[in-house]
């Protein structure tokens, strides 16, 4: 195995934010842009961009997703004092699920099936849970600059992880019964964000 132990953390975390911005270009690169011809009317043309709709709530939902996991990836990095071999390459090994998630993104505007947003769902699930391993591998190996975290923090880094995790694989079987359901599910991400922000400035 290639050893990584003399990369700088911060070159670490800056080649993140890269993977992490085009990850989102990709994304917006990836809505269809409809075809106008000129002698549309404008009640043809209100119609056919309003068929972009469901697009765009897939593009909001995957940039809000993106954009909370970039969140989470600074609050865990931020933590870590120095660059390890195995947790690096736990970190490539998140940033290229961080990818895939406009793969999954670009193939769900394609189509509309159950079999589609289930491989998405696995991507933000096995992305929620390397994030999580990042931050086990941190506090086993003690390269955390705050010795002073409770233990009640820690667990509850590890959980910022494993609840997204629960809820993008629970929304498999959701997408079952209801597929605009399932998705909407993913929202309830949020308010977690907010709840876990509080408590970890009270522990």
């Amino acid at each position: 195995m290639v050893s990584l132990n003399n990369v700088r953390l911060d070159h670490v975390i800056s080649f993140g934010d890269a993977i992490f911005a085009f990850s989102i270009t990709f994304i917006a690169i990836s809505i269809e842009i409809p075809n106008l011809p000129s002698n549309l009317s404008e009640a043809e043309v209100t119609n056919r961009l309003f068929e972009l709709i469901p697009q765009f709530e897939i593009y909001f939902a995957s940039f809000a997703v993106i954009g909370i996991f970039w969140i989470k990836y600074h609050l865990i990095f931020n933590k870590i004092r120095d660059s390890q071999s195995v947790m690096l390459w736990l970190n490539l090994l998140y940033l290229f699920f961080v990818t895939l998630i406009s793969f999954g993104t670009a193939l769900r505007f394609e189509n509309n099936y159950v079999s589609t947003f289930a491989l998405y769902a696995l991507i933000l699930t096995a992305t929620s849970v390397l994030l999580s391993l990042i931050w086990i591998h941190a506090l086993r190996y003690n390269l955390l600059k705050d010795d002073n975290m409770t233990l009640r923090q820690k667990k509850l880094y590890i959980l910022q992880g494993i609840i997204p995790a629960v809820i993008f694989a629970g929304s498999i079987g959701i997408a079952l019964i209801n597929m605009q359901i399932a998705s909407y599910v993913w929202i309830l991400i949020i308010p977690f964000q907010i709840i876990f922000k509080k408590r970890t400035s009270l522990s």
